[in-house]
């Protein structure tokens, strides 16, 4: 008849037990699920109940638990509440279960100070109020209510917050639960992440089924550290083409997304196409350039085909943009005329104040450029500072067949590309070593904006890591704080290079050397130290270490028999 008896208490009863006050044994918990019970007024006698478990009835009346003051756990879920503690707070009542009731609203709860965990699911509760003071809660889940908007959460220590099936548009009032792990937000209207930034200690995201639309609002949430699980299932963002790559790049720190595990595959596939290393760049570009060129009709490039043991001969100077290697390779052409000539790389950027089209560089749209992509005409090339740089095939092919070497300048990301190919040229790292210097020559030039001269000296250390990290990388470094030394000093390196320097040159050459050669480290206070340059300068220096093809050897070779 749905009113409970003292025999079905007796059934439901167990973990038998020491009282709270420690005088007597007695049963602590007491379960009667699925009784079809109304009327439990008989349970206001087991004052030593612990927990008590009345989920499943068509209970509307829990006056009794006021008689129950060492209660710690109450589920009543699946009943007929239409009010919730309706009842004297039991003083260490830490768990309560109220879900799938008919609660119309939320009360003042500041006489349960020890509740840690509330759920009330699937009521018909529109505004979240009267948890001010319950300063131990910690798990609080009101899914499948009518909640427009998250409020009254203020200062509390929740770790896990479940406001799933509501209709919330917007993440606010989140901004305070500094101890939050675990948000489940899914089934709602919500169209931006702006309020989950700043939560240091999140681990869990649920977003299921919600109206979330671009990728860029994951910005709010890329920097949460602690950030594992994230479910953007049924979002309109899932449409995009790039989605799960893009998310999973955008936020490294993921192990699961989409309910699906993420692999260490599809990290590395996600980096690599959207923030390769240098050397993954470099190798894509590289092979860019010989599929394009294989797909062209194929011919003997016979000035700069590469043999066993002689390699076309090419002199590449390399540093930041401004450092002085635009100056000093044309003076190094004009100087060596009979050994080298400048070949202009292509670039999409405009000109420079004192540039001149197909003397500096060759300057030509985006369209031209890939358009000689696609038909192969470059060795390589590399992007630097948002426009494309590229060295053309053709070009060298010309100075080649003159019987000279090619000399350019390129950044560090060529160099990269350059390495990738058959080609084996000399590389001379040239670095501007006093920044304060080379800052104030970029902002004399008048070309270069304050994000771009901020760019040019950072990189300035990166060269000299590149340089103390990568032995060999550059075969030799010279510093252009001035560049008529930078210019003697580089002479001396190429005449060496050429085999050009009388004997009794030697202790002058190797002197100079020794400087332009030098390692160059930044100390902790910022300050250049210099350390001997290692062997590769002695390669360097050793002409037999490149040979000269054709013509190229003759002139060699006439030069050292006259000296």
């Amino acid at each position: 008849d749905g009113v409970l008896d003292e025999d079905t208490v007796a059934e439901g009863l167990h973990k038998l037990g020491r009282s709270a006050p420690g005088t007597e044994y007695v049963y602590l918990n007491l379960s009667l699920s699925g009784r079809e019970l109304w009327d439990v007024n008989i349970l206001s006698r087991y004052i030593h109940l612990q927990k008590l478990e009345l989920s499943d009835n068509k209970i509307n009346d829990l006056s009794c638990v006021s008689h129950m003051p060492y209660l710690l756990e109450l589920n009543a879920s699946n009943n007929e509440l239409t009010t919730y503690f309706g009842f004297k707070p039991p003083k260490n009542l830490k768990e309560v279960d109220f879900s799938y009731n008919q609660i119309p609203k939320m009360q003042n709860l500041s006489a349960y100070q020890s509740l840690t965990k509330l759920l009330l699911d699937c009521n018909n509760i529109e505004e979240i109020r009267g948890l001010e003071k319950c300063h131990s809660l910690t798990h609080l889940s009101l899914s499948h209510n009518r909640l427009t908007a998250i409020t009254g959460l203020q200062n509390l220590p929740i770790r896990t917050l479940n406001l799933s099936s509501n209709q919330i548009e917007k993440v606010t009032g989140l901004e305070s639960l500094k101890s939050l792990q675990k948000l489940d937000l899914s089934r709602n209207k919500i169209t931006s992440l702006e309020g989950l930034q700043e939560h240091d200690l999140l681990e869990m995201i649920n977003l299921e089924d919600n109206q979330i639309a671009e990728l860029r609002e994951l910005e709010w949430i890329e920097d949460l550290p602690l950030l594992r699980v994230l479910n953007l299932l049924k979002n309109p963002l899932q449409e995009q083409a790039d989605y799960w790559l893009m998310v999973i790049f955008m936020l490294l720190q993921l192990t699961e997304l989409d309910l699906k595990k993420i692999s260490v595959e599809e990290k590395v596939a996600a980096v690599n196409q959207y923030d390769p290393p240098p050397e993954v760049v470099a190798a894509k570009d590289h092979r860019t350039h010989v599929m394009y060129s294989m797909l062209q009709p194929q011919r003997i490039w016979d000035s700069t085909l590469p043999g066993l043991d002689t390699p076309y001969p090419m002199l590449v100077l390399v540093g930041p943009v401004a450092c002085g290697k635009r100056e000093l390779t044309h003076k190094i052409c004009r100087q060596f005329n009979n050994f080298f000539r400048y070949g202009p790389c292509h670039t999409t950027r405009a000109a420079y104040f004192g540039e001149e089209n197909r003397l500096d560089y060759y300057f030509i749209s985006q369209e031209a450029f890939d358009k000689m992509v696609n038909t192969g005409k470059f060795i390589a090339t590399y992007q630097y500072s948002g426009y494309y740089y590229g060295l053309g095939r053709d070009i060298v092919e010309s100075i080649a067949r003159e019987g000279l070497a090619a000399c350019v300048h390129l950044e560090v990301e060529g160099v990269r590309s350059l390495k990738k190919t058959s080609f084996k040229p000399r590389y001379i790292l040239l670095v501007p070593m006093n920044k304060e210097n080379y800052e104030g020559h970029l902002r004399r030039t008048g070309f270069v904006s304050r994000p771009e001269i901020e760019e040019a000296v950072s990189r300035v250390d990166m060269y000299v890591h590149m340089s103390q990290e990568l032995p060999g990388y550059f075969d030799a470094v010279v510093n252009t704080d001035e560049l008529d030394e930078a210019f003697t000093e580089l002479s001396f390196l190429i005449k060496a290079y050429l085999g050009l320097e009388p004997p009794q040159a030697a202790e002058g050459i190797q002197d100079v050397t020794s400087r332009a050669g030098a390692e160059q480290r930044l100390s902790p206070r910022g300050e250049i130290t210099a350390t001997p340059w290692p062997s590769s300068v002695s390669e360097f220096l050793d002409t037999s270490a490149k040979n000269y093809p054709g013509g190229i050897s003759e002139k060699l070779a006439a030069h050292i028999l006259s000296v």
